[in-house]
């Protein structure tokens, strides 16, 4: 297996503030030795200028002065790192309540998340709200790290508590894979090598189950979707006549010769070739990055989408979306909005406001006037062009949006389309 053809997992961290999230980090880095020397003789003199008698991993993460001040998460930090095995990319994000945002932020992309519960405290709000959205998202894979065991002498019964509190949840919850880790994350049990100190936990480490979850089967490989990000004319001596489009595949698998219709014209053509790095490639799926040129000279351009001939998504100006609201001006019906949905972007309004969720309790609060900061809730929107998406159910790229301010280009929401 080659360098470029390791698999990348991502993965978010999501739990209550102190659970641990930034020291879990840490030591993944720590113990995979995914971390410099001088980063680590910084944090080893930083934590000792704070009176610690051990290395606060968590410094390894936390990148603003505001945050190492607290001890805490704000923003998302993205860090990277890599195994034999797999590559790595973990977004670190805040447990904070008011920072719902930056959570949803970090665990839109995400293969898997780590859901850490402290051992101390069980189930809490914020484990609920974290859930919830890792759910929403349709995360396909959770890992529920039982953190700070050190601090409850690894009692077993304390760990089988919480994991049949958090299965009961879970039921409400639309998580297919599940698993459950007792850790230290201070100390590193069975982060990335096995406790000693917990004989009765037969199951992998953490790290051996991020290097081993199954991820490939997480995109969806029917259902072709190519929207086209740029069209590529290069005008040189040898490359008078070529016209490629280029963009991110996602969804389904293409294949030159494969018979494709390009929306919104309709037009239906044969795919003449597929080139991936300036070398021709003989097939190309779910989510790589290529370039494709067709038999015929049709009008396309960027915001089009390139899809299997009997197989296209839906095509409509009418969408119902579930949103998480980011600004701090409320979300009011007749709002006027920028719609970004995979590469166009239009204009569209706000129709309406169905109900929006207590993330607590999952009830459906009815009869709302306006979504605030950090609420989700379902909205009608109506678009000033037809969008060609799927439902955030059946595929995450096609079936989600960004919501942009008119005025500012601020990102105010980010929306997942139910049909």
């Amino acid at each position: 297996m080659t360098n470029q053809n390791i698999e990348i997992l991502r993965f978010t961290t999501a739990g209550s503030v102190d659970d641990g999230k930034s020291t879990l980090i840490g030591r993944l880095l720590y113990d995979s030795k995914s971390i410099f020397q001088d980063q680590l003789d910084a944090v080893e003199a930083s934590s000792k200028n704070k009176g610690f008698d051990y290395v606060d991993l968590s410094l390894l993460t936390d990148g603003l002065k505001s945050e190492r001040e607290q001890g805490i998460t704000i923003d998302v930090a993205y860090r990277y790192f890599a195994t034999p095995k797999r590559k790595f990319i973990v977004a670190d994000t805040p447990g904070h309540i008011q920072y719902t945002r930056n959570m949803v932020t970090g665990a839109s992309t995400a293969n898997l998340a780590i859901i850490l519960i402290d051992a101390r405290k069980g189930m809490l709000e914020q484990t609920h709200r974290h859930s919830f959205i890792a759910s929403l998202l349709r995360i396909p894979h959770a890992i529920v790290c039982i953190n700070k065991m050190d601090l409850v002498e690894y009692s077993q019964k304390v760990y089988d508590t919480i994991v049949s509190d958090f299965k009961a949840f879970a039921s409400k919850l639309e998580i297919n894979d599940i698993q459950f880790i007792p850790i230290s994350a201070l100390n590193g049990d069975n982060v990335v090598h096995r406790s000693t100190n917990m004989n009765w936990y037969q199951g992998s480490t953490l790290m051996y189950h991020l290097e081993t979850v199954h991820i490939s089967s997480d995109y969806n490989h029917i259902d072709c979707r190519f929207p086209v990000q740029s069209v590529i004319r290069p005008h040189t001596l040898d490359n008078q006549d070529f016209r490629g489009f280029t963009g991110r595949i996602d969804g389904g698998v293409f294949k030159p010769g494969d018979r494709v219709k390009t929306l919104p014209s309709g037009f239906v053509t044969t795919i003449k070739t597929i080139e991936l790095g300036g070398e021709q490639i003989p097939e190309a799926f779910a989510p790589m990055s290529v370039t494709m040129t067709l038999q015929d000279e049709i009008d396309t351009s960027r915001g089009d989408m390139i899809v299997r001939e009997n197989n296209v998504p839906e095509i409509g100006q009418d969408l119902e979306v579930l949103v998480t609201w980011m600004s701090s001006n409320p979300l009011k019906p007749r709002t006027k909005v920028v719609i970004k949905h995979t590469t166009k972007q239009c204009l569209g309004m706000v129709k309406e406001l169905k109900y929006k969720i207590d993330i607590n309790t999952l009830h459906r609060l009815q009869d709302i006037d306006t979504l605030d900061m950090n609420d989700i809730g379902r909205i009608s929107l109506r678009t000033a062009k037809p969008l060609f998406y799927d439902a955030y159910k059946k595929n995450r790229q096609t079936g989600s949006i960004i919501i942009i301010d008119e005025q500012t280009n601020e990102t105010i929401g980010a929306g997942m389309i139910i049909k």
